[in-house]
């Protein structure tokens, strides 16, 4: 299986709708699956700009009609009714297939999810291609609880999206980065799955990104890894 890491640089607008559908069309004959950070469609930074960038999903038919010929997971705001929903979506077959809502909403220091986002509450696994896939957002997977969810739902294979600043800068390496890696290799090596760890690059209002997105093997191994703080799209076969 060829999956590709799109490790982005988000933009706070919709034109991320065409920057990603370009990175498809270039990518759809060399790779079976592609995934993009948390937020990919709207940058992370949002606030009241919800009001006028979420998507409700008939707006992004044209993932549906692209994923006829490579599976597609983004990073989307959706409008949910009178509320706003941070989600993961996944498109296989010109067909919408799964959306899985952040449930842990960050609401300290530099984050403010709670207070624009409403939360998700359950954790699913879906079948895609015979493969048994769960997703989760960003702080989901900070949560001892979700581990064990993950564990219970028994997903051959993790997609994690996350949009994560750089903290902690020491001489050799970011403590966010040691940290991220200790949980996804835990996570990886409990549930006996491939995880696809797709972290965003890029600034906005003084928090920088720092990417390091990797794929890790079900011995909690990281085979493959993307540069920090570079806007990179590779291709793996797992």
């Amino acid at each position: 299986m060829r999956v590709t890491l799109a490790q982005t640089s988000p933009k706070l607008n919709r034109t991320n709708l065409d920057d990603i559908v370009e990175i498809i069309q270039v990518l759809k004959e060399s790779s079976d699956l592609i995934v993009f950070p948390e937020l990919s469609l709207s940058g992370y930074l949002l606030q009241d700009k919800l009001f006028e960038d979420a998507y409700t999903l008939d707006e992004l038919d044209v993932l549906k009609d692209l994923s006829k010929d490579i599976d597609i997971v983004v990073g989307a705001a959706l409008k949910d009714g009178n509320m706003f929903r941070n989600s993961a979506l996944y498109y296989s077959d010109g067909k919408f297939i799964s959306k899985h809502i952040k449930v842990h909403l960050p609401n300290y220091g530099m984050f403010e999810e709670a207070r624009y986002f409403e939360g998700g509450e359950s954790f699913e696994s879906f079948e895609v291609n015979a493969k048994k896939i769960s997703m989760l957002v960003c702080e989901d997977l900070w949560h001892t609880s979700v581990h064990e969810e993950l564990i219970r739902l028994n997903p051959d294979i993790i997609i994690v999206l996350v949009a994560s600043p750089a903290r902690g800068f020491n001489a050799d390496s970011l403590d966010i980065e040691q940290k991220w890696y200790s949980i996804i290799k835990q996570v990886a090596k409990e549930c006996q799955a491939k995880l696809l760890f797709v972290n965003r690059v890029g600034f906005e209002d003084g928090l920088g990104f720092w990417g390091g997105s990797c794929v890790v093997d079900q011995s909690g191994q990281i085979m493959d890894k993307l540069a920090l703080f570079k806007t990179q799209i590779k291709t793996f076969e797992i």
